[in-house]
């Protein structure tokens, strides 16, 4: 075992390449954004009409291209970077920002239906929200090494790309009962990802806080500091509403595009 990680470290040093942390909002982060955001509309612009074999392909492409990253992303910091013993549960994998690689997928293995609908609507709505919000509080995408700052870049314009694909081709959240039912399923995450906190909030000493809600406080922007004079409880309180919201507003957004534009209505699968 120790032979394999060692060969894993030695691999994975060779693209350990340091950089000074780049500024928000500076040349990196301002041409990596709009050269991103402009790349990712039109990519789903020009992708809205594939019919279902099409549409496996961009979801199973787009899910196996993070699975990958999220390996390379665990191993650097587990075998390279910080490579003593214990996980680091800061890196857990069950943010708002990461249930797109497993949903991408799940989704093509599902039956056309409510349940996929739901799911399609919560990537095009509070995914794609999490992915555009994170470029406006950068702290979480720019690192002190290239391939990490670039994960985190092109991870969260990915999340971009895929609710735009899905809102322009009509798959998600079309009515309100679509919006509803995305909601239903951000608030079943938040119980499992709460549960998630709890269950490992000692093996954890407490580093564990997936989707940010409770019981450790908030490292969120505007949420750290109401959960440190109030508490988690009410950061939490504030924070599920705030994102609902904030969702709700792609999903006027998409029903206006799609009724200016007539965006086909494309069977889920």
């Amino acid at each position: 075992m120790d032979t394999i990680i060692n060969g894993v470290r030695n691999v994975l040093s060779l693209t350990a390449w340091e950089m000074e942390v780049p500024k928000a909002y500076g040349p990196l982060h301002l041409s990596f954004f709009i050269i991103g955001l402009a790349v990712s509309l039109l990519l789903a612009w020009k992708l809205r009409k594939v019919g279902d074999w099409g549409n496996r392909v961009v979801l199973l492409t787009v899910g196996i291209f993070l699975v990958v990253c999220e390996v390379y992303k665990q191993l650097m910091y587990e075998v390279v970077l910080e490579p003593e013993p214990g996980y680091r549960w800061g890196n857990f994998s069950f943010h708002l920002c990461s249930i797109p690689m497993y949903l991408c997928l799940i989704i093509p293995m599902l039956k056309p239906g409510r349940v996929q609908k739901a799911l399609y609507s919560f990537l095009m709505t509070f995914n794609l929200l999490s992915g555009f919000i994170a470029f406006f509080e950068p702290s979480g995408l720019l690192h002190g090494h290239w391939t990490l700052t670039m994960h985190a870049l092109i991870w969260h314009m990915m999340l971009v790309f895929l609710g735009a694909y899905i809102g322009f081709s009509g798959r998600g959240c079309n009515e309100k009962m679509d919006f509803k039912d995305a909601i239903v399923v951000f608030l079943v995450l938040c119980v499992i990802a709460f549960g998630l906190n709890c269950a490992f909030w000692e093996v954890s000493n407490g580093e564990l806080n997936n989707f940010f809600v409770g019981p450790r406080n908030s490292s969120l922007i505007v949420f750290k500091q109401i959960s440190e004079m109030f508490g988690w409880y009410v950061s939490t309180a504030l924070y599920i509403p705030a994102t609902t919201l904030g969702a709700f507003v792609f999903y006027l957004l998409f029903r206006f595009v799609n009724k200016k534009v007539s965006a086909p209505k494309l069977t889920a699968v």
